[in-house]
């Protein structure tokens, strides 16, 4: 039965192709999206991406026809000086991961961004809990953390603000070490942050239930 199994994902991965998203596609990524993530869209925001950067956006389509991935990406408009993109959105169902097509979406977008649009460097957000995305950003794809955006999602969790440089990266003179370095620090500064910010809550909730004790004892 395993060795079924993995034949199977061997097939899911062999016979599904990469191409670049069509209007037609945007209802099967949304469904997608709703199967995979917390963070959905409404359809009018599908349409502003591939109306405004049709170039960005790429499907993972298996041999039936059907989309078992997509990336959703913009170039970023509020800094004309600097062209940069944004991942808006990635999502693989749970049948088609583990073969490589979260990165081969990625990649594709990447170019793009840079033929199309010389961008300086993309950027996306990422959850503090992902664990599997962060190290595909990380290890994979090469992305750096640049920021800690305290309570960024909408139930309050923190995001990894990540960037990818293709070209006159800042610290560009940094050595792989160092910037793994950097990162690890980083992320340790966060870790401690949200430890100390635990201690607080646990302290302001002793403090509150020693006064609910004494207040009752007064009542007595």
């Amino acid at each position: 039965e395993h060795a079924a199994s993995k034949r199977r994902e061997l097939q899911a991965c062999t016979m599904t192709s990469i191409r670049q998203a069509t209007v037609d596609d945007l209802i099967y990524m949304q469904n997608t999206n709703l199967w995979c993530l917390p963070e959905n869209y409404n359809m009018k925001y599908y349409y502003y991406h591939i109306l405004s950067w049709p170039q960005l956006l790429y499907v993972a389509e298996d041999h039936k026809g059907k989309i078992v991935g997509y990336v959703l990406a913009k170039m970023e408009e509020d800094e004309p000086a600097e062209q940069h993109g944004h991942i808006t959105s990635l999502s693989v169902l749970r049948t088609h991961r583990k073969c490589g097509l979260a990165t081969s979406l990625m990649t594709s977008s990447h170019a793009r961004m840079t033929e199309t649009f010389d961008a300086e460097h993309t950027a996306l957000h990422v959850r503090k809990s992902n664990h599997a995305a962060f190290h595909l950003y990380s290890q994979t794809l090469k992305y750096d953390i640049n920021d800690i955006e305290k309570g960024y999602y909408a139930d309050g969790e923190d995001a990894y603000d990540m960037r990818k440089y293709f070209k006159n990266r800042p610290d560009k003179f940094l050595s792989e070490e160092e910037r793994a370095e950097k990162a690890a620090k980083m992320a340790a500064e966060a870790e401690a942050a949200e430890k100390a910010e635990a201690a607080e809550a646990a302290e302001d909730g002793a403090v509150e239930e020693a006064a609910a004790t004494a207040d009752g004892a007064g009542e007595g």
